[in-house]
């Protein structure tokens, strides 16, 4: 087994895939998942929605769902990174994008894109990094501050496309997007 796990992550390709999942791309939202907090549901059990079991009378914000607006990969193998996922799910990217370091992009369900580009400079590591799609950007990277996050790019327009602003908490890159 051991050699076997080796081996994928030998590939780019293969571990940029690995990657995603281990990252929960195919996992549903958080606010879809419902209460959870580990002493079980007694709602669910009876068999009840949390909103049917709640009086009348009060009223909860409406919890809304964080989506991913754009996921970027930086590789040095792009192109070997894009054919494995044209492969295997029938993605077509299309030509680089200048306005994101020269990324390969195509749509993601839902909205929103995935691109893979190139380290634009000799000190970037590989990475995938998950851009949630914000209203307000700028409150967005106060509260990550005030949770200890390191801002590693404050908001930043990006003609076309939006304005995007990257962080670091816990040794993982993060960035939020508005449009």
């Amino acid at each position: 087994m051991r050699a076997y796990f080796h081996a994928i992550w030998r590939r780019p390709a293969l571990a940029v895939t690995m990657g995603m999942l281990a990252c929960g791309l195919s996992v549903a939202p958080w606010a879809l998942a419902g209460h959870q907090d580990g002493k079980g549901d007694k709602k669910k059990a009876e068999g009840r929605t949390r909103a049917e079991a709640k009086p009348a009378d009060k009223k909860e914000p409406k919890e809304e769902a964080m989506q991913v607006y754009y996921l970027e990969i930086v590789t040095k193998d792009v192109d070997e990174v894009c054919a494995a996922y044209s492969a295997a799910g029938g993605v077509k990217f299309g030509k680089p994008d200048a306005g994101l370091g020269g990324a390969r992009t195509d749509p993601m369900p839902g909205g929103g894109l995935v691109g893979v580009r190139a380290p634009m400079r000799e000190t970037e590591a590989p990475v995938v990094r998950p851009y949630w799609l914000v209203k307000d950007i700028k409150a967005a990277v106060a509260a990550a501050q005030r949770a200890g996050g390191q801002v590693a790019m404050e908001p930043t327009e990006i003609p076309g496309h939006g304005t995007f602003a990257i962080y670091v908490q816990g040794g993982v890159d993060h960035g939020f997007w508005e449009k």
